[in-house]
C-alpha cells in the first residue's frame, strides 16, 4: 500500500522533472526543434514537401496551411525594405510602405564603424518585421574586382578583412529581430555583364584568401540563416547549384544548417539543383502578361516525378525541407513565441540611418585647408549639378526603396545657411539617355560660380536613368558602367566651374570611383558622398560648413584610370566566349596598386578629417597559438574633436609563394577630442600570418619574420615592426 505522503512525493518529482526539462541546455533546444522538424516531416505528403521548395509568388514560397505552416515571405533589399509587392510584380505604392531608405552598402561599410553595421541591420529587421517580412534579401559582399561593376553600391569592400567584420554585425543585427538575413550573392558575381552565362575561372587560392572569406565569416561567426546563390557559373557549373561550392564548401566545410535560396531565375538544371545544393527556387517569368504556373518551376511538380519513379530520393528533398522549416523555427515563424511586431520608419531609425550618414562620407582632398567653409562670411553661394537636387532611393534594380523623405545635397546645404543668404542652383548638366554637354548649362553654372562666395559642385554618377526598372543605365541591377567617365558632360561643367571659381569644392555621388584625372589636379576639395540615404543631404551640408568632422575612409582603391585597376590590367573583363579569367588572382585592389608600385588616384583606407592625429609607440607581443597583440597609441594632435581609423597591415617579409605588398588584418575606429589619446589593442591571429597552399589544400604558416604596420591608409603607414613567428 502507497502511503498519501509517498504520492505527493512522486507527483513532486514528476513536476520537478518536467520543469527542468523545459529549461534544457541550448544544445538540447536545438535538438528539440530536430524533433519537431522530424515530426513536422513525417507527417507531410511528397506534394506539400515539394511546394516548400519553390516560390509560390514573386516573394513567397509555398505553405501547408494544414500544418500550421505559412508562406516564407521575403523581401529586398540590402539597404531598406523594398516596395511591397503582391503576387505578382506589380509594387504598391501605398505610403505606408514608404521605408527608412539606408546609406547603401558602400557607404555603410565607409564607416569602418562595425557598430554601426549592427545598428543598420537592426533597423532592416525592425521594418522587415513590422512589414510581415521573414527573410531580407542582403548583405551583399562581393569583392569590388572592377569599377566598373553596376552593384558596387550595394557591396561592401575590395577587401574580405573588412567585408567580414562588417557583414557579421549587419547579419545579427537583422536576425536579433527574427527576420533571417540572406548573404549574397555567392560566390564571385563581380560583374552584371553576361552575369547570367559568364564562367568565372580562378584558382583555389585565389577563391580561398580573397572571395570566399567575406561567406565564411558570414556563416561561422554571423550565423546567418541563409543565403543566396549568383547568376553566374563558377569553373562551368552554376552557382546556385554547385557541387563544390555549394555541399562541399558551404554545407560540408564551413557548416552551414540554414537554407540556400536561388537568385530570380537562377535555377538551370531540375537535377543539378536536387543534388548541389539549392533549397528554395525563386524568380517569377511573366509570359503574355500573366504569372506563369508556379508548379512548373525546374523544383516543381516534376521533382514529384523524378522521387516517384526512384530517380530522386525522398530524403534529398527532406532535408531541403529541413533547412527552411529550421529557420522557421529559429525565426519564430512556426512554433510560437512572441516574434515582435516590428517598427517601421521610426524617428529612431531616421536618427540611425543620419548617424551612419555622417560616419560614411569620405573627405579625399582639402588643398590648403579650404573646408570647412566659415558661413558668417558667406553671403551668396552657389551650388551646381543636378545630383544636388536628384533623389537616388528608387533606383538600383533590386535595391530601390520608397523613402519616406529623401534629403537632397542642395536641401541639406540650404539648411547650414543663414536666412539672408542667397543661394543660386544651377542644373549644370542633364540626367537623360545618352546625354551630352549642354553649354547652355554649364554656362549659367560658370556665372554662378563666378559670382558665388562658395560654390559647391555636386557630380557623379547616378541610380539609373530612371526608377524604371528597364532603363537602369549607371549604379544599377544588371547592367555595368561603359567606362570611369562622368557621363552627361560632367567632366566640362566641373573644368569650367573651376576656371570661373577655383576654390569649388566638388562633391561625388555614386557607388565607386570615377575618373577624375582631367580635373583632380585643379580642385581644391573634393568629398565621395557615396549614396548616403534618406537623410545624407544633412551631414553634406555639416561637413562643408564644419559642424561635422568627417571621418569616413574609402573601403576601395580609386584608380586614376580604368586600365590601372588589376581587372583591366593584368586580368580580364568582361571575359570572351561567356568566360572570365581572374588572371589577377589575389592581387585585387590595394594588394595590387601597392605591390606592383601602381600610383593611385585616392587609396584604399584613405580619408581625411579636420584635425590630425599622431601614432605612437607600437607594441607587438606574441599570445597563444602563434597570435601577436598589438598596442598602437593614437592621439588627436589638432583643435578640433575627431575620429580616426587606425588600421593594421601584415606583410610577410619572405615567403615560397607571392604575396601582397601588405593586407588589411586588424582596424578600429577611435573618437578623440582635442590632445587626446587612447591605446588600440588588437590581436591578429594566426589566420593574419597564413596563406592557402593549393598543393597542400590548407592554410600555411611559413617561419620567419613579418610587418606589422599601423597606418591611416594602404599608404599613409606611419609606424612599423617587425615579429619572428
Amino acid at each position: 500500500m502507497i502511503r498519501k505522503s509517498s504520492v505527493r512525493l512522486i507527483i513532486v518529482y514528476v513536476l520537478l522533472a518536467t520543469l527542468f526539462s523545459c529549461t534544457s541546455s541550448p544544445e538540447k533546444k536545438s535538438l528539440s526543434i530536430e524533433q519537431k522538424i522530424d515530426s513536422v516531416l513525417s507527417q507531410m505528403t511528397l506534394e506539400e514537401k515539394v511546394t516548400m521548395i519553390h516560390a509560390s509568388s514573386s516573394f513567397t514560397t509555398g505553405a501547408v496551411p494544414r500544418l500550421g505552416i505559412p508562406e516564407w515571405t521575403m523581401s529586398d533589399g540590402p539597404h531598406g525594405v523594398r516596395k511591397e509587392h503582391g503576387r505578382g510584380w506589380v509594387g504598391s505604392e501605398s505610403p505606408e510602405y514608404f521605408a527608412t531608405y539606408l546609406p547603401v552598402g558602400v557607404s555603410l561599410a565607409s564607416t569602418w564603424n562595425p557598430e554601426l553595421g549592427y545598428t543598420f541591420g537592426k533597423v532592416l529587421g525592425e521594418e522587415a518585421r513590422y512589414r510581415g517580412k521573414d527573410v531580407i534579401l542582403g548583405p551583399g559582399i562581393n569583392i569590388l574586382r572592377t569599377p566598373l561593376n553596376g552593384r558596387n553600391f550595394e557591396y561592401l569592400s575590395e577587401d574580405p578583412y573588412l567585408i567580414s567584420k562588417m557583414v557579421v554585425e549587419y547579419i545579427k543585427g537583422v536576425q536579433d529581430q527574427h527576420v533571417a538575413a540572406c548573404v549574397k550573392h555567392y560566390l564571385a558575381n563581380n560583374q552584371e555583364t553576361d552575369r547570367n552565362t559568364v564562367s568565372v575561372e580562378m584558382n583555389e587560392r585565389t577563391l580561398r584568401e580573397i572571395y570566399l572569406p567575406g561567406f565564411a565569416a558570414a556563416v561561422k561567426e554571423g550565423g546567418v540563416y541563409t543565403l543566396m546563390g549568383a547568376y553566374n557559373k563558377f569553373r562551368g557549373q552554376y552557382c546556385t547549384h554547385h557541387e563544390y561550392l555549394i555541399n562541399k564548401v558551404l554545407k560540408e566545410e564551413l557548416g552551414f544548417d540554414g537554407a540556400v535560396i536561388s537568385d530570380w531565375g537562377a535555377v538551370h538544371s531540375t537535377l543539378e539543383a536536387l543534388k548541389f545544393g539549392t533549397d528554395v527556387e525563386m524568380g517569377t517569368d511573366l509570359s503574355q502578361g500573366e504569372v506563369k504556373n508556379y508548379d512548373k518551376f525546374f523544383m516543381g511538380d516534376t521533382v514529384i516525378s523524378l522521387v516517384k519513379s526512384g530517380v530522386i530520393k525522398e530524403s534529398l528533398i527532406n532535408d531541403k525541407v529541413r533547412r527552411i522549416l529550421r529557420i522557421m523555427y529559429r525565426t519564430k515563424v512556426i512554433g510560437g513565441g512572441d516574434r515582435g511586431t516590428g517598427s517601421f520608419n521610426t524617428p529612431e531609425h531616421q536618427a540611425a540611418a543620419l548617424k551612419i550618414a555622417e560616419e560614411a562620407i569620405v573627405l579625399l582632398k582639402n588643398e590648403g585647408s579650404l573646408l570647412p567653409l566659415n558661413k558668417s562670411s558667406v553671403k551668396n553661394v552657389a551650388i551646381i549639378g543636378a545630383n544636388a537636387n536628384r533623389k537616388q532611393g528608387g533606383g538600383g534594380g533590386s535595391s530601390q526603396v520608397n523613402a519616406k523623405y529623401e534629403i537632397t545635397p542642395l536641401q541639406g546645404i540650404e539648411k547650414m545657411l543663414f536666412e539672408n543668404v542667397q543661394v543660386t542652383y544651377a542644373e549644370g548638366y542633364e540626367v537623360a539617355r545618352d546625354a551630352k554637354a549642354n553649354a547652355n548649362k554649364i554656362k549659367e553654372a560658370a556665372e554662378a560660380a563666378r559670382k558665388a562666395d562658395a560654390s559647391i559642385l555636386v557630380c557623379g554618377w547616378i541610380h539609373g536613368y530612371t526608377d524604371s526598372w528597364n532603363d537602369n543605365a549607371y549604379d544599377a541591377e544588371s547592367v555595368d558602367k561603359p567606362n570611369m567617365f562622368l557621363p552627361f558632360g560632367q567632366d566640362e561643367l566641373i573644368n569650367a566651374v573651376l576656371k570661373a571659381n577655383p576654390n569649388t569644392i566638388i562633391v561625388i555621388m555614386g557607388g565607386g570611383p570615377v575618373d577624375m584625372t582631367k580635373w583632380e589636379s585643379k580642385a581644391k576639395a573634393i568629398l565621395f558622398a557615396g549614396y548616403p540615404g534618406m537623410e545624407g543631404g544633412t551631414p553634406i551640408g555639416k561637413i562643408i560648413f564644419g559642424e561635422l568632422n568627417p571621418s569616413g575612409k574609402l573601403t576601395m582603391t580609386f584608380p586614376k584610370r580604368l586600365e590601372d585597376s588589376p581587372a583591366h590590367a593584368i586580368g580580364e573583363y568582361p571575359g570572351k566566349d561567356n568566360v572570365v579569367y581572374y588572371n589577377e588572382g589575389i592581387m585585387v585592389g590595394y594588394r595590387y596598386f601597392d605591390t606592383k608600385k601602381v600610383q593611385p588616384q585616392f587609396p584604399f583606407g584613405h580619408g581625411l578629417s579636420y584635425t590630425t592625429f599622431l601614432y605612437e609607440n607600437l607594441q607587438l607581443t606574441k599570445g597563444d597559438n602563434q597570435s601577436v597583440v598589438a598596442t598602437v597609441t593614437v592621439r588627436n594632435t589638432g583643435s578640433r574633436a575627431g575620429a580616426e581609423v587606425m588600421q593594421l597591415y601584415v606583410k610577410d617579409i619572405e615567403s615560397s609563394v607571392e604575396r601582397p605588398d601588405k593586407e588589411l588584418k586588424g582596424f578600429q575606429k577611435v573618437f578623440l577630442q582635442p590632445g587626446e589619446s587612447k591605446d588600440i589593442i588588437l590581436t591578429l591571429s594566426v589566420d593574419a600570418f597564413r596563406f592557402f597552399d593549393e598543393k597542400k589544400m590548407e592554410w600555411v604558416l611559413e617561419p620567419g619574420k613579418f610587418q606589422v604596420m599601423a597606418g591611416s591608409s594602404s599608404r599613409d603607414i606611419r609606424l612599423t615592426k617587425e615579429i619572428d613567428l
